[in-house]
């Protein structure tokens, strides 16, 4: 569902939007990260979850991490540092952020071209196997018509999420939890996405703006498990020439919490956003 943007949030994104680069950074201080552009942001997310995959092995601990399957340009930077580093992944758990599904409520194919899970076997789970055989792989799931029922208490009983991973949508969602009323407290779920959703996917995903046969559906890990995770670390990026992460990087910063911008939930959480200069730049147009 859609959430009426109130005039108080409009003038407070005008406000957001005014302030220049160097304020953001001086304001967010420790919350913030600036890489310089969108390859550094990339090694940076590799290098965060193999130091923490490392610690976990120094420890002899497992591992429990929300992933996300967008931004992608991580995984072949991880695969690598997993190889140099030699480390060990069968005591981690991977819980990736969600799938898209058809109407009738099956999640994608692996073989289908916009499949998550198909994404990830691409850059990550193939590439591993490559090097490692069928040996030092994690355990790994991705929401679907199986398991979204019972993913939660699995993480439960498993001792929680050390950290989330994740980007931010242009309305501020984490994996598929758009605006809704009471989206903080929602739990895994199948859900149907929002015209913003469909629109900005189907632009990057090389189709060619088919949006007739775009996905409506998708399971989605929910509000719930991500700001449950003790740590999160949303890497925010325009990924492209298109300028549209820049206003929703400063609502993640600074936004007021509400349910229009899910992402502003994150207030009083252990929480970091890595960006890139480009994403930082206040836009060339204010409206």
């Amino acid at each position: 569902m859609d959430i009426v943007i109130t005039a108080e949030r409009q003038a407070e994104v005008r406000h957001l939007l005014s302030l220049s680069p160097e304020e953001v950074r001086r304001r967010a201080a420790a919350h913030l990260i600036v890489c310089p552009d969108l390859d550094a942001l990339h090694r940076h997310m590799a290098e965060a979850i193999a130091a923490e995959i490392a610690a976990a092995n120094a420890q002899n601990t497992p591992l429990r991490l929300i992933l996300p399957v967008g931004p992608v340009g991580a995984y072949p930077y991880l695969v690598e540092l997993i190889v140099a580093r030699q480390l060990a992944l069968s005591d981690c758990w991977f819980f990736f952020m969600d799938e898209y599904c058809d109407a009738n409520g099956c999640a994608l194919p692996p073989e289908h071209p916009l499949s998550f899970r198909g994404t990830m076997e691409r850059l990550f789970f193939a590439p591993l196997r490559a090097r490692f055989g069928a040996h030092n792989q994690p355990h790994s799931l991705f929401p679907d018509q199986d398991n979204i029922a019972t993913l939660p208490s699995l993480i439960e009983s498993l001792g929680g999420i050390h950290t989330c991973y994740g980007g931010i949508g242009i309305h501020g969602h984490l994996a598929f939890n758009e605006p809704e009323e009471g989206i903080a407290v929602l739990s895994a779920r199948r859900v149907r996405l929002n015209a913003f959703t469909l629109t900005m996917n189907a632009v990057r995903a090389n189709i060619g703006g088919n949006l007739a046969c775009f996905p409506r559906e998708a399971y989605t890990l929910g509000m719930r498990e991500i700001l449950g995770a003790a740590r999160l670390r949303l890497y925010c990026r325009n990924g492209g020439d298109l300028d549209w992460a820049n206003t929703v990087l400063r609502l993640a910063l600074f936004g007021a919490a509400g349910d229009d911008y899910p992402v502003t939930h994150i207030r009083g959480r252990d929480y970091i956003i890595i960006t890139d200069e480009a994403t930082l730049a206040s836009p060339k147009t204010l409206i």
